[in-house]
């Protein structure tokens, strides 16, 4: 199945809505955030992708004031947040546990911030049904939590996160309980209800479609550092680093080393055990380098003229097969319409066009 992404959404003219520097986080001795400078912009959906602990999830709670950064700052709306608590901040949160008050309806769940903050009971009564209007559960107000799919749950939690009008929304992993098909629903109209609210949005998940499917820009990160931000589609296309390339989109990663720099074209050329490879230079890298080639499943093909291999596994993935396969001591995985079997011998073509050029991590 292709996690190819969606084309980019020109944000141009969006300001600057928050910014972090030298952003720092310790846990018993262990840095989980390691000094990292970010700047997300107004009006935009931005998604933490990486690994289970990569520090993601801490840098959320940082922006939202339930935890405390160790070294650094964030700025947002011009305003430095140091010393300001959660509930002073523009700033409201989804969680993966949707944290709905049992004992109170929809409504009152939804209600529960505007009514602490003694609004009137016009503006109350109003702003809830604007907001379970903007996720579908307007006739859902008088249910109570258990009376609700989760789906339906995850909604409300998003309809009490925007009444207050935040500045920046911030959902850390929302849709992860949910199956398959309703997290596919869930993305469509969480990337279609921020751009109804025009509001920023910062996601964290570990999961690259979804990322790829809701995200302007997509921050990728790794052991507390940020590795690479960019929009969707370069990140595929143009991973900064071997541990991006694999992580997005499972490519096949061959180790070689430069052997011609950037020319005149544009090119670099890089000696693998597949043959001397010529793919787009990458800034940097220059005769000489380690580096590694990387190239998608879906630029490899089976044909009659290409490099002998052997199948090694085959994976069924409901529309098609993945498949490893050894290439002169290399895994190479690749899509297949019909399954092989282990043991089987085949010839490879791979779309060297297609191929690029990464660091080694």
């Amino acid at each position: 199945m292709s996690t190819m992404p969606n084309r980019e959404r020109d944000l141009s003219g969006s300001g600057l809505l928050l910014s972090a520097r030298g952003l720092t986080k310790n846990y018993a001795g262990q840095r989980v955030v390691d000094g990292i400078d970010l700047d997300i912009p107004e009006r935009a959906f931005t998604t933490f992708l990486g690994p289970s602990g990569c520090g993601k999830t801490t840098i959320l709670r940082m922006i939202a004031g339930f935890e405390t950064p160790d070294a650094g700052s964030i700025v947002l709306d011009g305003r430095s947040l140091a010393g300001v608590p959660p509930e002073r901040r523009p700033v409201n949160t989804v969680f993966q546990s949707y944290a709905l008050f049992p004992h109170l309806t929809v409504v009152e769940n939804v209600a529960f911030s505007l009514t602490l903050r003694r609004r009137s009971n016009v503006d109350v009564t109003a702003r809830v049904k604007k907001a379970l209007d903007a996720v579908h559960m307007g006739e859902f107000g008088s249910r109570y939590p258990h009376q609700l799919s989760g789906g339906q749950q995850q909604r409300v939690a998003v309809a009490r996160a925007i009444i207050a009008e935040p500045h920046l929304l911030l959902l850390d992993e929302p849709l992860s309980a949910l199956d398959k098909k309703m997290r596919g629903h869930l993305q469509i109209e969480l990337k279609d209800l921020q751009r109804r609210l025009g509001i920023a949005f910062v996601y964290v998940t570990h999961d690259q479609e979804e990322a790829f499917a809701l995200s302007d820009i997509v921050v990728v990160m790794n052991k507390g550092r940020i590795v690479q931000k960019a929009a969707p589609l370069t990140i595929y296309a143009r991973p900064a680093t071997a541990f991006v390339a694999d992580f997005i989109g499972a490519a096949t990663l061959i180790p070689g080393e430069i052997v011609d720099g950037s020319g005149a074209t544009g090119l670099a050329a890089i000696d693998t055990a597949i043959g001397i490879v010529q793919c787009p230079a990458v800034e940097g890298l220059a005769k000489g380098d380690k580096a590694v080639l990387a190239i998608r499943p879906e630029h490899v093909r089976m044909g009659a003229d290409g490099l002998e291999t052997t199948i090694r596994h085959v994976v069924f993935k409901g529309d098609r097969y993945l498949v490893e396969a050894i290439v002169n001591g290399v895994v190479v995985r690749f899509m297949s319409d019909n399954p092989l079997t282990p043991g089987e011998t085949v010839g490879l073509v791979f779309d060297r066009d297609r191929a690029f050029v990464t660091r080694v991590d």
